[in-house]
Order: C-alpha cells, then structure tokens, then sequence
C-alpha cells in the first residue's frame, strides 16, 4: 500500500524535506540553554533515525495492515511493541551520547537532552503527525474513489434506463403501425377511393415515428400536429359516426408550442381511444383536452363505450407507455383511469420543471 510513494522523485525530495526539517527541528529545541552544539548536533543526528524508524513503521506497518482494516487490538499490541523498542533505542542513543560526547560529564549535556520523556515526545509528534497527514489523504483517496464509484453506478443505471426507453419505443411504434396498418388493409379491401388520402396521412404519421421520434425532445406543437394527423386518418375510417371534441385555447398553443418533452406521449392514447371506442347511438365519441402552463400539462382523453363490449386486455401499448412515463417522469407525473356512463377516461397529469421552454 503507497501511503507515502518513493517511487516517483518528487515523493523522494518530499521525504527528504521532511526529515531535514525534523532534523533542524531537533537541533533547536536541544539547543535551548545549551552552548554544546557538538552535543547537540549529533545527538539530533542520532535522535534522527530513530524517529524514522518509529514513522515508517507505524505508517506502512500499523496503520495499513491493522487500523485500516479495523484490526484494533493487533494494533494496539504493536504499537505498545515498537513504543518500548523506540524508547529502548531512545535511552541507548542518551548513555551513548553521555559516554562519547559528554565524557560523563552531566553538566555539558543539553537540558532538554537528559529527560527520556521529553524525547519520547518530540519522537512520537513526528509520528503523530505524519499519521495523522498519512489518514488524512487515506481519506481523501477514499472519499475519491467512493465518489467515482457512485458516479459509475450512476452513469450505468443511466444508461439501463436509456436503454429500456429504446426498448419501449421499440415496442410501442411496431404497435402503433399494427393498428394503422390495420385500417389501411380494410379500406383496400373495399377499393376506397379514400385509400391514397390513407395512405398518405399515414406516411406523414410514418415519417414522425421513424426519425422525429427518435429525437430526445419534440415540440408540443409538433406532438399535437401529429395526433391531428391521426384524427384525420380516422375520420376517414368513421365518415358518418366520428365525433371529437378537442379543447385546446389557441393562446396557449401559440404561447407554449416550443415547450420540449419527449416524443409520443399523447398519441398512444389516441389510438387506444379509437380502438377501443364503442359506437353508441351511431356516434363514436371522442374527446380531448389540453390544458397547458409554463409547469405542468394536463391531457385528457375520454372515449364512448359499452363495459361489456369493452375489452379489458390492454395489448402492449398502454402498459408501455405507463412504463415509459416511470422513467422519463418518475415522482413527476400523474396517471388515472376511470369508467363511468358509457364513458372510459384517461387522465394525464405531467410536471414540467425540468423541461425547457
């Protein structure tokens, strides 16, 4: 583990700087009271190592292979261990000192230099504080790699979600063409002479579902061009029975038909609308209604029907556009059915405060 890397230079001079300092550290607090700078220069100098010893083990020993890994009472057995080996080379280097430099002589000795608990002090500040510089940047690197991680796991479940919107749309546009190729083949069946104008609304309808849709934001002016061009191909289907009732002020059609959201939102239920409206009374009635500010879209879509011909297998459409709504709108949007006197709503409430106008 590289607490305090020597492998590049300037880790090397960053060490080397450290214990210069520590050294001269050292000489002056020795030197206080004391005009033996002989003594005091190499009892510095013996002092140094020690306190080397003492830091290197603590942080590339003790700190790493115990305290890091939560190995507290092995670290606190070798940290007592190589406390009593740095005080033992502690008391060698004082009676070497006073043996050598101070010919036996008390009195020449330094003041500071004849306490062994002073010592042990200023040995293990050093200690203290390149630990405590060694945990911090432990930290750090740790908060680092936290953070990197949280974003990765972040980009990935981003990505998950962009793929299943990918999925959905693939789902839901061969479901959409299904039906209106549906319509089509029944009018060729019948040689219409509605057939071009059919399939001419429906390469308009094509067109927006194979390249406008695959754009992450459409306008809501062009969302709503296209559920007319849908309404428009129905009528065709229903010449004598189709009645739509669509609400939608054109102030705020003109004031909001820049406001981006994702493409296909509304015509699902359109065509949900249509395929399983029940004629009642020769009408098949439809209504939409738009109700827009500058936060939030509220759509409604109401159907006729009968309960017991309405059939309650929902296909793939309306399933996949609820899914689809959980994720471009999660927590951002309400979605209620409800059927009541030959009536089948659909209610769709959006908010809008991360979309752009």
């Amino acid at each position: 583990m590289e607490i305090l890397p020597f492998k590049q230079p300037k880790y090397l001079l960053m060490h080397l700087l450290l214990w210069v300092g520590v050294w001269f550290f050292y000489v002056y607090f020795f030197s206080y009271n004391s005009a033996n700078s002989l003594y005091v220069t190499w009892f510095s100098s013996l002092l140094l190592p020690i306190a080397m010893g003492a830091t290197y083990v603590t942080v590339y020993y003790l700190i790493p292979q115990y305290l890091l890994t939560r190995r507290y009472g092995l670290f606190t057995l070798y940290s007592a261990y190589t406390i009593i080996f740095t005080t033992y080379a502690v008391v060698l280097a004082m009676f070497g000192s006073f043996i050598f430099l101070s010919n036996f002589e008390v009195s020449t000795m330094p003041p500071m230099s004849r306490n062994v608990f002073f010592i042990l002090i200023l040995i293990f500040l050093v200690v203290g504080l390149v630990s405590f510089m060694v945990l911090l940047r432990h930290s750090f690197k740790t908060s680092a790699t936290n953070k990197a991680l949280q974003n990765k796991i972040l980009d990935t479940q981003l990505q998950l979600k962009q793929q299943e919107l990918q999925y959905l749309k693939r789902q839901l546009h061969p479901h959409f063409l299904f039906n209106s190729l549906n319509t089509i083949y029944g009018f060729a069946l019948k040689n219409s002479l509605q057939t071009p104008d059919i399939i001419l609304k429906f390469s308009n309808l094509l067109d927006y579902i194979l390249y406008q849709v695959q754009e992450q934001q459409v306008t809501l002016e062009q969302e709503l061009a296209h559920i007319k061009e849908y309404i428009s191909l129905e009528e065709l289907r229903f010449p004598d029975t189709l009645e739509v009732d669509w609400k939608l002020s054109d102030s705020a059609l003109e004031k909001y038909q820049h406001l981006q959201l994702p493409p296909m939102l509304f015509l699902p239920f359109v065509e949900n609308a249509f395929k399983h409206g029940t004629i009642i009374n020769g009408t098949l009635r439809i209504g939409l209604a738009f109700n827009v500010t500058a936060q939030e879209i509220m759509f409604t879509i109401c159907n006729s029907f009968r309960e017991s011909e309405h059939s309650t297998e929902t296909g793939i459409g309306l399933p996949n556009i609820k899914k689809r709504l959980e994720l471009l709108f999660p927590q951002r949007h309400q979605f209620e059915i409800s059927a009541a006197q030959d009536q089948y709503s659909v209610s769709l409430t959006l908010q809008l405060k991360n979309h752009a106008i």
